[in-house]
């Protein structure tokens, strides 16, 4: 299967540029996977699709504000992005201008409150860099950092919190699981009112969920690993669901991503945590997920492959295709479509 098989047109003007001032005020478009038929709703409709003992996989991880902005020692401008914690204060990072801070490079940020030096260099060109601070390193983040949003995302976020769910809680994401952006508390307690359980999974949004795929082919993709957790309380919930006839719903591609990485063939659940790099495209077998909530995705990028192995390619680029012609918003901060 190909690359290009997962594209689609795609005006620059329905890309999202700000969130609506009300959550769960986006649109919502939902599908059938049995034969491909659309209903137009709004996101607080989605209670009408839920149905008690049915369970809400969402992913508590906290977007750090790991965009920095500082100087580097000849008082040229640098930005740097955080990737990973190393240990040690030490960072795996994305660097600009990457050719001016070498091995060796001293940077500054806020006025001195927080410096860096680059340690270390990665071959695909990310650099290791290890900071110098008095304090909590994630409150001068906090204080200091930005959203690092989306490259499609021309604009300024006005609202950091904007960029967060309601219910992130475990710092350590890149980017927003973003289907969770549309849910307001209000919502998620009508939600368990309705007698629908929540459980809650932690998958750290990397960069390379932004990555395009660049072979022709998809199985020669080179998928990025992710940390993700699944604690006992939630195995436990989830195995009761599928025990009690519910179904499991995922809350965006990252919930569905930890729970298919961690069920076990039968599609029972323990306590796990670790990487993941799986690779979810048409001709997947799930074994844990039976609805979706999501957003809209990139064409030819790997949450449109995982979006078309569970409701059939066919389906979804004819959904994506009456989503531009209603003039629906796309990606991060767009609308959102739920599949069942």
């Amino acid at each position: 299967m190909r690359t290009h098989d997962f594209f689609y047109e795609l005006p620059q003007e329905l890309i999202a540029q700000t969130p609506l001032s009300e959550r769960d005020s986006s649109r919502l478009l939902v599908m059938h996977r049995a034969d491909g038929s659309l209903e137009h709703r709004l996101f607080h409709d989605l209670l009408d699709y839920l149905r008690p003992g049915d369970c809400l996989v969402l992913n508590n991880s906290r977007v750090l504000p790991a965009r920095l902005l500082g100087k580097r020692s000849s008082g040229g401008a640098v930005e740097v992005l955080l990737l990973k914690d190393t240990g040690s204060d030490i960072w795996e990072c994305l660097t600009k201008p990457g050719r001016k801070t070498p091995v060796g490079a001293e940077l500054s940020f806020g006025e001195g409150l927080l410096t860096a030096t680059v340690v270390g260099a990665k071959d695909d060109g990310n650099k290791l860099v290890q900071f110098h601070y008095a304090g909590i390193f994630l409150e001068l983040l906090e204080q200091l950092g930005k959203m690092p949003l989306p490259p499609y995302i021309k604009e300024e976020l006005q609202d950091q919190e904007r960029y967060q769910t309601v219910y992130s809680k475990v710092n350590g994401s890149a980017a927003a699981p973003t289907a969770g952006l549309h849910f307001t508390t209000e919502l998620l307690k009508a939600i368990e009112e309705k007698g629908v359980s929540l459980a809650w999974v932690t998958l750290h949004v990397g960069l390379g969920t932004f990555r395009p795929v660049k072979a022709e082919e998809i199985t020669d993709h080179h998928m990025h690993s992710e940390f993700c957790m699944l604690s006992a309380e939630t195995a436990a919930l989830l195995n009761r669901t599928r025990a009690g006839g519910g179904r499991i719903i995922c809350v965006g591609t990252t919930s569905c991503r930890t729970i298919e990485s961690f069920a076990d063939e039968d599609g029972r659940f323990t306590e796990r945590s670790g990487w993941t790099d799986i690779f979810i495209y048409p001709g997947y077998r799930f074994r844990a997920m039976d609805a979706l909530i999501t957003n809209f995705h990139l064409p030819e990028s790997t949450l449109i492959m995982l979006v078309s192995a569970f409701a059939g390619r066919e389906h979804v680029l004819n959904a994506y295709k009456v989503a531009v012609q209603e003039r629906y918003r796309f990606f991060s901060f767009g609308d959102a479509m739920f599949i069942y």
